[in-house]
């Protein structure tokens, strides 16, 4: 049960001929590069830390030759506009933008400098991008496809809970993204007799009466959606647990935080991934011109002792399809 599967990207980007950056000239050698980075959370280690990998592995080292501004928003979407202000005021050569909030917030603040988006769901219809082949602004990078996996998640929790016929789903109402992967989870939902019940969470103080008032309601599993949710991860699965609710979320963290299941990209290997649109734009290429690459590959996470806990047996058909089962 410990198989893994990497995550792979589509690798078009490399091929394309660089272009004069939309920010600033290259520096002479001996100067430091400024990396602007925001992240919705109030830390994110794992990202910060990939990115950082990301940079070493291509030569880049912090105090020699970059910078990196970090700024963090606490959860806290409404601080969002301000640090992306902030960051274009100081004019960073680059600034990679963690989930589609952050990167939209990032985009209203500059059209000047390039942006590398991290994890954002469907660029184009967000607007960040004219196309995945050819950007045509001053943002290009990873997308996640999240948007795709409301269904699968979706048809795992009721493999997990036969008979399944009332699903909450936990958003963030100012994730533009999270309301565009509720309407695929709500247009799937009647083809497998479920129906679908929103829950809104702008906080981890609203996360158990979000789950309560949806257990109320009926609903006997959940769907936790990304981005500005992930920083509350823990309370969530515990909270899911305390109502007796099975649940599923996209990153893997979260059934290794005691979430029931996993299913998706990996989220944190996209930062490291990230750091080549960096270079690439620090040595001339413009992002427009720089693909935005997309997962081809999801992993497929069960916490064993969630599901005891939760009183469920584990079916044969999804021990044989989970990479990772967690005891």
């Amino acid at each position: 049960m410990n198989r893994r599967r990497d995550l792979i990207f589509l690798a078009g980007a490399a091929a394309l001929a660089p272009r004069v950056p939309l920010a600033q000239p290259l520096r002479a050698t001996g100067k430091l590069w400024r990396i602007g980075f925001i992240v919705p959370g109030r830390g994110a280690p794992d990202s910060s830390n990939a990115l950082r990998e990301g940079l070493r592995e291509l030569g880049y080292v912090e105090g020699r030759n970059i910078v990196i501004e970090s700024r963090l928003a606490g959860g806290d979407a409404a601080r969002l506009p301000a640090l992306a202000a902030e960051l274009a005021r100081i004019k960073p050569d680059v600034i990679v933008a963690a989930t589609p909030a952050v990167t939209g917030a990032v985009q209203k603040a500059t059209a000047a400098i390039p942006i590398v988006m991290v994890n954002v769901t469907d660029p184009v219809e967000a607007g960040f991008v004219r196309s995945l082949a050819r950007p045509g602004g001053n943002i290009t990078g990873v997308s996640t496809r999240i948007g795709e996996l409301g269904p699968k998640q979706l048809e795992l929790l009721r493999e997990m809970v036969p008979g399944l016929a009332r699903v909450a789903v936990l958003l963030h109402p100012d994730e533009p993204s999270h309301h565009r992967i509720l309407k695929s989870v709500q247009d799937a939902a009647p083809r497998m007799g479920m129906e679908v019940l929103p829950a809104e969470v702008r906080g981890e103080l609203e996360i158990e009466t979000a789950i309560a008032a949806a257990s109320r309601q009926g609903a006997r599993a959940v769907v936790v959606m990304a981005g500005l949710l992930a920083t509350h991860r823990r309370r969530i699965a515990e909270m899911a647990a305390k109502h007796r609710l099975p649940s599923i979320a996209a990153a893997r963290q979260y059934a290794e935080a005691g979430g029931l299941m996993s299913y998706g990209p990996d989220p944190i290997e996209p930062y490291r991934r990230a750091a080549f649109y960096v270079d690439r734009i620090l040595k001339g290429a413009h992002p427009g011109d720089l693909p935005v690459e997309e997962p081809t590959r999801f992993t497929f996470l069960v916490n064993a002792g969630a599901a005891r806990a939760l009183g469920l047996t584990l079916p044969q058909s999804i021990l044989v399809r989970a990479d990772r089962v967690i005891e």
